[in-house]
């Protein structure tokens, strides 16, 4: 989730409501902020808000269903995640490939500090601000190409 996505404002009850009757149920309910952590949302490649998965014994299915309290009940209690296809081992969030994933975000985040440090803190101008990451790009690819 993320505290500025109005649909995960919109379940936020029903979610709290679930994680409640969790020891009841026999699971543990969490909830992560993508914009506090990037390199999780890059390992789950999280690209719709709110992304709901559930995790057993390693194997990771993504939730698709409706999002009351009823729903997520009866599709714990009911084994109804039998029936949905795991996420594939390439795309599962401790293969290696999203690991990278997690990097890269990890990365487009460091930047953006970066970024908001040179306009914010030292006050240059935007475009200046690109044209040193322009550079720093073309000189990183140069020294590789070397």
């Amino acid at each position: 989730y993320a505290p500025w996505c109005a649909a995960c404002q919109q379940i936020e009850l029903a979610w709290e409501s679930f994680a409640k009757e969790s020891e009841h149920l026999g699971i543990t309910v969490g909830k992560v902020d993508v914009t506090q952590e990037p390199g999780l949302s890059g390992r789950f490649f999280v690209t719709t808000l709110p992304t709901i998965y559930h995790a057993n014994d390693g194997v990771f299915r993504r939730y698709r269903g409706s999002r009351t309290l009823e729903d997520l009940q009866v599709y714990v209690l009911e084994r109804k995640w039998k029936a949905v296809e795991p996420v594939a081992g390439w795309r599962s969030p401790s293969s290696i490939m999203m690991h990278g994933m997690a990097g890269l975000f990890h990365l487009s985040g460091w930047f953006r500090q970066i970024h908001t440090y040179l306009t914010g803190t030292l006050g240059i101008h935007v475009w200046i601000s690109y044209a040193i990451f322009f550079l720093a790009t073309l000189l990183i690819g140069l020294f590789l190409g070397l």
